[in-house]
């Protein structure tokens, strides 16, 4: 038997929003078989953590090189770069 799906109303105001979701079952209103999967807010910035790791001078040199070539943080290439190797399978 298939659920039904309430419709959502619209709300003048965020009291009035939040007014009727302390009376309301969010789960009346959403269909969670549905749901969304992966990046909720798609414009914010993933959080990145700082890290020491140790490259022979060659490689960095070889990296600022290309990055000046386009125009980028060599920092920013190396992420790329690292990006890219992970997502290989």
């Amino acid at each position: 038997m298939k659920r039904h799906i309430k419709k959502l109303p619209k709300f003048k105001n965020e009291d009035e929003e939040r007014e009727f979701w302390d009376t309301h079952d969010s789960t009346e209103y959403f269909d969670l078989s549905k749901a969304m999967i992966g990046p909720l807010f798609p414009n914010l910035k993933p959080t990145s953590q700082s890290i020491s790791l140790r490259i022979p001078s060659h490689i960095v040199a070889r990296v600022k090189i290309k990055a000046n070539e386009l125009d980028v943080p060599y920092q920013s290439l190396m992420k790329q770069y690292i990006a890219k190797g992970v997502a290989k399978k």
